[in-house]
């Protein structure tokens, strides 16, 4: 791939909220604060990066049905849609991009119907319970895939993380 890696960081349903909401499992940032956070991971990793949020369901599978000519990959955090939107699941399959899903928190050690996600097939690794450090792991597993990477990072790779996971 030439020139310059465009990445998509999408966040859903009640994300808006971070700052605001159990600090004890999503941390202090705000959202805003976040994107501020990501866009210097980005730029560290010389990738660049567009973000949308949206916390009406439909508005953000139409976002997903957009981003084919735009971007060439996805991060995305649909937060509670993740459980159970299969809506969402189409539409990131309709938009066929290397994705990899990001959580803040440890999805998989908290209530029982937190830890499925209705994405994790289509994509290409996840991230959970790193906090905001997962946002950059995301980056660089994108990254990797779309052969930006000059060369090897230390990144914890499927037999660290876990099956699929980074």
């Amino acid at each position: 791939m030439a020139g310059l890696i465009r990445i998509e960081v999408m966040h859903g349903v009640n994300l808006d909220m971070l700052g605001k909401r159990e600090p004890e499992h999503y941390g202090t940032l705000t959202l805003d604060e976040l994107e501020r956070q990501i866009e210097g991971f980005a730029s560290g990793l010389g990738v660049e990066t567009r973000f949308f949020h949206s916390n009406f369901e439909g508005e953000y599978v139409e976002h997903l049905h957009s981003l084919r000519e735009l971007v060439d990959g996805v991060v995305l955090n649909p937060g509670a849609w993740t459980h159970y939107a299969w809506a969402i699941h189409d539409a990131l399959a309709t938009a066929a991009l290397p994705a990899v899903e990001v959580h803040l928190s440890d999805v998989k050690a908290r209530e029982p119907w937190r830890q499925l996600s209705v994405i994790e097939d289509l994509c290409i690794a996840s991230v959970s319970g790193k906090g905001i450090e997962g946002y950059r792991l995301a980056l660089e597993r994108l990254r990797d895939e779309l052969g930006g990477k000059e060369q090897k990072d230390a990144a914890p790779g499927p037999s660290e993380a876990g099956e699929g996971a980074v």
